[in-house]
């Protein structure tokens, strides 16, 4: 599936998204850009940024595992 950004004349875009709507789910999805879209954007490009510049912090497997069974049985009751 291909992405595409676009800039939309607010004259059109109530036409444009009739538009868009008539495709399935499968076949095109509409991605609102938010401010949560951004906020998790930036996120992902501090983390990004972290692993490219060698200061992020990572666990094991075992870590992980034992972090979800944690948090499952804290959840469970």
């Amino acid at each position: 599936m291909q992405t595409i950004r676009l800039r939309v004349n607010d004259s059109i875009f109530q036409q444009l998204m009739w538009f868009l709507k008539r495709f399935g789910k499968n076949e095109i999805e509409v991605i609102s850009e938010n401010d949560e879209y951004f906020s998790i954007q930036e996120y992902l490009k501090k983390e990004l940024e972290k692993i490219e510049n060698g200061t992020a912090e990572f666990i094991s497997l075992n870590q992980l595992d034992e972090e979800l069974e944690s948090t499952i049985r804290k959840y469970e009751d």
